[in-house]
């Protein structure tokens, strides 16, 4: 699917009037200038006259062509002198009436050529954050801040999350939308899944992918909201987006409150993702044992049968952070 569709539309309406901006605002100044300046006027009515002559030249024909560009070049050149000179001595930078554009390799247009600029790329990137519905955790909740240090209690745990970190970076790396499997993390509180699921968040949206990130209580509210809230709320206005997005990551299942109608549209969403073979990591405090007993077996067995699990273990790491002070 790529960059979540109302970004990618909303930064391509920018960028489409982004370079006028910028040529707008160099035309103000220019018009100010002639009015203080109207020497500057004359010296860009020449200017522009020598432009049009040089676009003649261009088309036409003629043994003298190459000596007749020679020469308006060199008046091109002597204008522009003049010009700067001017500008300095009336105490403004040289270039004060260029086009400023924020990027220089598109001229603000978010192409170069055919192919999309590194600064809409960026900002598609920003915007996938903005949108992912935990900007505040990407900032702070990283691959590279990620630390092993707090399993090494248990020789068992830390051999465990060595492995489990290592895939889930490698699978962040790699992802590919419609090919990347299910994850389902399993353990207690403190253990990691918050962390490790926004990394792999991060590290997917800086590929151009859509994620969005929800604990499973604002799941269940978005589809409580469309079904029984205000008649004038468009079917899928919430939930679509559950559907589509490229990676969905469902955090804290069994947390919500559950009823006949939140296991039915909680089957529904990992039923229609799975057969469109679309990426969902779910992390989750029960154990195996207590999902069963929580959810009917056709959503357990979707879990089991079709997401890779990974058990968490070791001390809560928010409990060692306290007693050590961090």
């Amino acid at each position: 699917m790529g960059y979540n569709r109302k970004n990618l539309k909303r930064i391509k309406e920018e960028y489409s009037t982004k370079h006028l901006v910028a040529e707008r605002e160099a035309e103000i100044k220019r018009r100010e200038l002639h009015a203080e300046l109207p020497q500057l006027a004359d010296i860009d009515k020449k200017l522009s006259g020598v432009g049009v002559e040089l676009m003649g030249v261009a088309l036409s024909a003629g043994a003298d062509k190459e000596a007749r560009f020679a020469a308006l070049r060199c008046e091109t050149d002597a204008l522009n002198k003049k010009r700067n000179e001017l500008l300095v001595a009336a105490g403004y930078p040289a270039d004060y009436t260029d086009v400023k554009y924020e990027c220089e390799k598109c001229s603000d247009s978010g192409y170069v050529g055919i192919k999309m600029c590194d600064c809409m790329r960026e900002a598609l990137v920003m915007a996938g954050y903005e949108s992912s519905g935990i900007a505040h955790l990407l900032r702070t909740q990283t691959f590279e801040n990620f630390s092993l240090d707090y399993y090494k209690a248990k020789p068992e745990s830390y051999a465990m999350m060595e492995k489990i970190f290592g895939y889930v970076k490698n699978y962040a790396e790699n992802f590919e939308s419609g090919k990347s499997e299910n994850i389902a993390m399993f353990g207690g509180t403190g253990l990691g899944k918050t962390h490790i699921s926004s990394a792999v968040a991060k590290k997917v949206i800086e590929k151009g992918n859509d994620v969005f990130y929800v604990t499973a209580v604002g799941m269940v509210s978005d589809f409580e909201a469309e079904q029984f809230g205000s008649e004038h709320m468009a079917k899928g206005e919430l939930t679509d987006r559950y559907f589509d997005c490229d990676l969905l990551i469902i955090d804290d299942l069994g947390a919500e409150l559950s009823n006949q109608f939140t296991v039915s549209c909680l089957y529904n969403l990992l039923n229609v993702r799975i057969n469109r073979r679309a990426a969902t990591i779910i992390s989750t405090n029960l154990t195996q044992q207590e999902l069963f007993k929580k959810y009917n077996e056709r959503i357990t067995s979707r879990i089991i049968g079709e997401f890779r699990i990974l058990p968490f273990t070791g001390t809560d790491i928010r409990m060692q952070k306290i007693k050590g002070g961090k």
